[in-house]
């Protein structure tokens, strides 16, 4: 039987364990919530909950504050771009994917109508 792992949003891990896998205290991921760095997912008793995804971003603001020096000011505008540039690429991922496969319909279209295609 394989072993299944959660997916990179489910939220599994409490705040304390989060913060030993990042290697800060708790009382900075509380902080870094509160300013909107990371939102966890809460359980129906209210406890905070992490997921993979938001232990990487957790790992990527502490770069940036302790190994590059960047003040949370900073660190909030590169989050931000960041998150707006990986959507955009998301956006323009399923549009090629989405104009490769019209393109291919038009393409078998043309060829059942017995007009001939270049294939480039």
């Amino acid at each position: 039987m394989a072993m299944q792992y959660p997916s990179p949003d489910e939220p599994c891990y409490v705040i304390g364990i989060a913060a030993q896998m990042v290697n800060l205290h708790p009382q900075t991921l509380r902080y870094y919530e509160r300013i909107g760095l990371v939102v966890p997912a809460r359980s129906r008793g209210n406890i905070r909950l992490y997921s993979q995804r938001d232990i990487e971003r957790l790992q990527k603001i502490s770069r940036l504050t302790n190994e590059l020096g960047i003040n949370l000011a900073g660190v909030e505008v590169i989050m931000h771009l960041t998150d707006t540039i990986e959507r955009m690429q998301a956006e323009m991922d399923a549009l090629r994917a989405s104009l490769e496969a019209e393109i291919e319909r038009l393409r078998q279209r043309l060829l059942s109508s017995g007009i001939a295609v270049d294939e480039e």
